[in-house]
């Protein structure tokens, strides 16, 4: 309260000119607070809105297209390990021919390259992921002058 009488005092000891312009000082400090902290964030929000929604909607758009994948491949019958093993031979040969080499060990297949084309190696793990249904477990490649060298552990369907 003393603080408050003071004040009181010294603006009673201003001049009639002097209030006016005190008045108008804390007014227009008062409107810089209400722009700064009230109204500049909203006219950033709104004016940043079209572009967000814009992003909202394309990241919605590619969640259902996920989702439409996700159904399609539920919806797929499943794979007997023995079809995703020929289907795995007979793509290795007709993709990558004698340059991949396949081995067999239970539900794990070893595929071992030679020189292959980056390309022909995409193309190749992407059939084999959508026909065979095979899981990539373990990559050791490595890049040659040729192409990819190593060796790629595939896990096979379940029975």
């Amino acid at each position: 309260m003393k603080n408050w009488s003071a004040v009181g005092e010294v603006w009673q000891r201003l001049a009639v000119r002097e209030r006016r312009l005190v008045s108008f000082a804390l007014a227009l400090v008062l409107c810089a607070l209400v722009w700064a902290l009230g109204i500049a964030p909203a006219l950033g929000t709104l004016r940043a809105a079209p572009t967000r929604l814009a992003q909202l909607d394309q990241q919605l758009q590619a969640m259902r297209s996920l989702a439409v994948q996700a159904q399609e491949l539920q919806a797929r019958p499943p794979v007997r390990r023995e079809d995703a093993l020929r289907t795995l031979q007979s793509s290795l040969e007709q993709r990558l021919g004698k340059q991949a080499r396949l081995s067999n060990a239970g539900d794990r297949v070893t595929v071992t390259l030679s020189g292959v084309a980056p390309e022909l190696l995409t193309q190749w793990l992407g059939q084999a992921r959508s026909t065979a249904r095979v899981v990539v477990q373990q990559a050791r490649l490595s890049r040659t002058p040729d192409g990819w060298d190593g060796s790629i552990v595939l896990l096979l369907p379940a029975q």
